[in-house]
């Protein structure tokens, strides 16, 4: 790795300097100058307007193929391939926009997507980035290449039941939104990425706000916010078929279809997708099955879309993970379903489908005024099954079986755990912009209310009892509203300095079932109030640099198992946390360097300390302080025509300041003496690891747009020791891992279709042996201390290969 570095390095120095400005008109199909159209190079931050005869200047640009966006309000946006070829000096582009619809994208996620001159840690992905990567993979591992993103995978295979932590901080704690919707679970918090298989396929941008971010909708940020968008504006007919297959008998069909715009007014986009793996661990496989559908109305000044998307899921659980006695001989080890006597149980599965509804309407009011207004419906339904062997039979609400003399009061069963849940509610954001003047502005909000019915079934038991089949033993539900309302002001007081301010109020109430001080189960209700302020300033003191600094604050309810396994006196408070964010960063036309620093500060993070409520749960804790300080640095150049390179990392340190564990003893019998409470002190924050490192050498082979492209990426990845608890015991880690992927695209532009794609990734190149994920249980044994732990492997070299052809 350090040979990687210092040979990047090298290179870097001797980068040739040859450059070139992009100069140019923007106008009508009638020759009239536009003023104030927009001009970007895709997946860079460089960019123009064009002045009031509609001229344009961009930075220097490299030798080099470029994609160039061109936008302006009521026009077609146009992207147009332009080259600068070695030793050009006098580049000039003149672009026609059409008039006619207008750019859904910008319309749609304006009020919790970053805009330009936001003082805010982010990176975006556009579609280009996302599809180059996109081989049927859940949505995380697309963005495990981005700042500070650990992503784990329960199969070892990154389909499945996935997950990205983000500056050490778990799933449930990053807010995710579907174009500008929430996406969480508003129970549990989380997002279970499997239940959208193959939506990579739909996604036209995607987002990650690291920290506190700016307001949105849903739950607050605690490390990060992930904006999807899939409302991109296709002017022109289109089709395209991928299919793949790979290692552990991995398979995937997709269609996509759109019919361009439809008499100058009406659009469609459609998708198919399935998916199927066996998966790394034994019997992980995943069964998946999707589909999307989009219609538009674009009209001047107005855009109404629907969305109907679904998503259903049938995978073996692979929660358990492997014991550490087991990685040496047998990786793939997988305790799911072997309470079975005899073959693991077949059917051991989560089955699940969700379906959502979003209809999104934006209008132009005036030259300065936009308004965004969409509502949404998911509902979702599934179950996951398991084989349970000796299961009492008090515990399911039956009585004891008499036989003769004898009497039996335990039985081998299979029982289904049930969640049935709808979810629906409105956004909206005002957003006003003028272009010539200093001040952007936007009011913006949401509700939505979540119904979530919760029930187990016994289907099948060795002894039944007084049972039937599909016997209940349990049903409880709960009811959870959620409303925000929000602005934000970005203010230029100088050409080179803003200022932003972004002030929210949420509002959340939560009916559930819960424990009573006796321990009784009661319907009970939670109400609570936040406001979360944040403000910055960003600062561009000459051409190609920028710096900000911010701070904020974000706040968050206890999830629903916070809230039902504690009684009422024992309930959990909400979670705050203080963010600050410090950058600075250069753009040249060869090379692109940015640096920076963030603080977190929790009060009342709520942590799994080990102790257990009256009724034998475990739960989680409020400790009174603890933080995440910490240095992101992400750089790139291009070397040459075709070669370019790209370094990140993330140096941090991760720390509970106090608080109390607890731990289970028994005796030398395995009898249970009750808890033993330790006192830590400046522990290390689970899952949280001290370092990470990034280094992507890409180099194309042929780059001409015109017929064919040939692109080959090779990817390395660090990530250091985590802990799997907030003990701070060094023999509680996950060790410290790096892996490759090497990845070779072709594209080949032939006359009878407008194009032909082969992917070709090899993952894991050099056989790296590592766990992402894991667990821990610790508890005294007569007098000794001993842990427990399961951990996740991921799969050594594979391969995973994708056709696809475009009409």
């Amino acid at each position: 790795m350090r040979t990687i570095y210092v040979l990047l390095l090298v290179a870097l120095c001797g980068a040739a300097r040859a450059q070139c400005p992009l100069t140019g008109t923007i106008n009508d199909v009638n020759g009239v100058p536009l003023a104030g159209a927009n001009l970007r190079v895709l997946n860079s931050d460089i960019g123009a307007a064009t002045a009031a005869d509609g001229t344009y200047r961009l930075p220097e640009l490299a030798p080099g193929t470029y994609r160039i966006e061109a936008s302006y309000l009521g026009f077609q946006a146009e992207t147009i391939t332009y080259r600068v070829r070695p030793g050009e000096t006098d580049c000039r582009l003149a672009i026609t926009l059409r008039e006619g619809a207008l750019s859904i994208r910008e319309l749609v996620v304006t009020g919790t997507r970053v805009q330009e001159r936001t003082p805010v840690s982010y990176v975006t992905l556009e579609r280009e980035q996302i599809q180059e990567n996109n081989l049927g993979q859940d949505v995380p591992f697309q963005l495990r290449w981005t700042p500070s993103a650990v992503v784990t995978s329960d199969a070892g295979t990154g389909i499945g039941y996935t997950g990205i932590w983000i500056r050490g901080t778990d799933p449930t704690r990053t807010n995710v939104t579907l174009n500008g919707i929430p996406l969480n679970d508003a129970e549990s918090q989380g997002v279970f990425w499997v239940n959208l298989p193959d939506f990579a396929s739909s996604t036209d941008e995607i987002q990650i706000q690291r920290g506190v971010g700016t307001s949105t909708n849903g739950a607050g940020a605690f490390g990060a916010t992930i904006n999807i968008e899939t409302t991109t504006y296709q002017p022109e007919a289109y089709a395209s078929v991928d299919v793949g297959a790979g290692s552990f008998n991995t398979q995937r069909g997709t269609l996509r279809f759109g019919t361009g715009l439809l008499g100058n007014r009406f659009t469609v986009d459609g998708r198919l997708s399935r998916i199927t793996s066996d998966g790394f661990i034994d019997r992980a496989s995943a069964d998946l099955d999707a589909w999307y559908l989009s219609g538009a109305y674009v009209g001047n000044g107005t855009v109404l879309r629907l969305n109907a998307f679904s998503g259903h899921e049938v995978t073996y659980q692979a929660w358990n993970g492997v014991p550490r006695d087991s990685l040496a001989t047998n990786r793939t080890y997988n305790s799911a379903g072997t309470e079975r006597p005899g073959d693991p149980y077949e059917n051991e599965v989560d089955n699940y489908t969700q379906t959502h509804y979003q209809l999104l309407f934006d209008q132009e009011l005036g030259d300065f005024w936009q308004f965004n207004l969409s509502g949404h419906y998911t509902i979702g339904q599934g179950y996951f099954e398991q084989y349970k062997a000796g299961e009492s039979f008090a515990d399911y609400g039956l009585t004891p079986l008499t036989i003769g003399d004898e009497t039996i009061d335990e039985t081998d069963l299979i029982r289904r755990r049930w969640l049935d849940n709808d979810f629906y509610g409105a956004v909206y954001a005002l957003r006003y912009r003028n272009d010539g003047g200093p001040l952007t502005a936007t009011l913006g909000g949401g509700y939505h209310i979540y119904e979530g019915a919760h029930f187990g079934e016994i289907v099948w038991a060795r002894f039944a009892a007084d049972s039937e089949i599909r016997d209940r033993y349990y049903d409880n539900d709960g009811h959870k509203t959620d409303f925000n309302v929000y602005t934000k002001f970005n203010y230029a007081f100088t050409p080179a300095l803003n200022a932003y301010v972004d002030l929210q109020v949420r509002r959340v109430a939560y009916e559930f079932l819960g424990l009573d001080e006796n321990l009784a189960e009661l319907r009970q209700r939670e109400k609570l109030t936040f406001f979360n302020p944040k403000a910055g300033l960003f600062f561009t003191p000459a051409p190609g640099w920028e710096a900000y600094a911010s701070v904020g604050v974000a706040q968050r309810e206890p999830n629903r198992n916070d809230y039902v396994d504690n009684p009422t006196d024992q309930r959990p408070r909400p979670e705050k946390l203080y963010n600050a964010e410090l950058g600075i960063g250069q753009t040249q036309s060869r090379f692109r360097w940015e640096i920076n620093g963030y603080y977190m500060y929790y009060r009342d993070q709520l942590v799994l300390s080990g102790r257990l409520n009256d009724v034998g749960a475990y739960i989680r804790e409020n400790v009174d302080e603890s933080f995440r300080l910490g240095l992101e640095l992400q750089a790139g150049a291009q070397l040459t025509e075709g070669l370019s390179v790209g370094l990140g990392g993330t140096l941090s340190r991760n720390r509970v300041l106090g608080y109390t564990e607890f731990i289970d003893s028994y005796d030398a019998d395995f009898n249970y003496l009750g808890q033993e409470r330790i006192e830590r002190e400046s522990a290390e924050l689970a899952f949280s690891p001290n370092s990470q490192a990034n280094v992507e050498i890409a180099y194309a082979l042929l780059r001409d747009h015109a017929t064919q492209d040939l692109d080959i990426t090779l990817r390395t990845k660090y990530v250091g020791e985590r802990h799997l608890d907030n003990s701070g015991d060094p023999a509680n880690v996950l060790d410290p891992y790096v892996f490759s992927d090497l990845r070779l695209n072709y594209t080949w532009r032939p006359t009878f279709v407008r194009a032909l794609r082969l992917t070709v990734s090899l993952r894991n190149l050099f056989d790296a042996q590592y766990e992402n994920n894991g667990w821990s249980y610790r508890y005294d044994y007569a007098g000794t201390t001993v842990v427990d732990q399961g951990f996740y492997p991921q799969a050594g070299r594979n391969v995973l290969v994708g056709l696809g052809i475009d009409f």
